[in-house]
């Protein structure tokens, strides 16, 4: 899966850096971003659209292969419960203290997203810049699972198989295209919320799955996604 991801990270270097092309040589190609253009124009964009609304569904349903465990942790066909009874005070005290750094991230990139927002509104960042900063989102999103996360300083999860906000990662990129309206990037964020709904519900109802204390199947024994870098040297052997 990680020879996997890497190719997957050059794909995106590969898609971003045709979009910063094309907002340079060809920004005609954006107009599928305007209201309901992309009814109505056909567009390069809507190619990389489906392969996100693909991404997201596959955080909703339960999918086997080519998903990291850290995405699909919420199903149950993910969950191998520890032999032993759940402690389910010190399972109380890990949600309460995962939330809490996940809340925190949260302020943080709400904190950036205002910025962005602030500089759209002033006319410094116009809607092909909201969407060019998306992708460069997309980018950031595999770097932090192969290369190194800045999330984990607060988060301080073992990997991004146990990381408590593993499915934030569409709505924190496409959070940009709240301010860029139209059909194509309310759709994106619109589903992008509905996947943070369901995650988020689930850790409510079912927080067994997301800890590695009460979930067999998260511990570094166990892993079959091998994607962490600083951890678990000897099992990518």
């Amino acid at each position: 899966m990680r020879r996997a991801y890497i190719w997957r990270l050059v794909g995106r270097c590969v898609i971003f850096v045709l979009c910063v092309i094309m907002a340079f040589v060809r920004p005609e190609v954006f107009g599928v971003l305007d209201g309901m253009n992309f009814w109505r124009d056909a567009s390069p964009l809507h190619l990389l659209w489906l392969v996100w609304v693909v991404d997201m569904v596959s955080q909703i349903v339960p999918v086997k292969d080519d998903v990291p465990l850290g995405s699909q942790k919420l199903f149950a066909n993910r969950f191998k419960p520890i032999r032993e009874k759940i402690n389910r005070k010190s399972l109380r005290e890990h949600v309460a203290a995962t939330t809490k750094a996940a809340y925190k991230v949260f302020l943080l990139w709400c904190l950036l997203i205002a910025a962005i927002g602030a500089l759209h509104y002033a006319g410094v960042i116009d809607h092909i810049g909201l969407f060019v900063i998306s992708v460069l989102f997309y980018v950031c999103d595999l770097i932090c699972v192969l290369i190194w996360c800045p999330f984990r300083l607060l988060m301080r999860n073992r990997c991004c198989t146990t990381c408590r906000i593993f499915n934030w990662d569409h709505l924190m990129m496409f959070s940009p295209l709240i301010f860029a309206g139209g059909f194509y990037a309310l759709s994106l964020v619109a589903l992008a919320l509905l996947v943070w709904l369901v995650w988020e519900l689930c850790t409510l109802i079912y927080p067994e799955r997301f800890w590695d204390k009460s979930n067999l199947a998260l511990t570094c024994s166990e892993c079959t996604d091998k994607l962490c870098t600083q951890y678990c040297q000897k099992l990518r052997k």
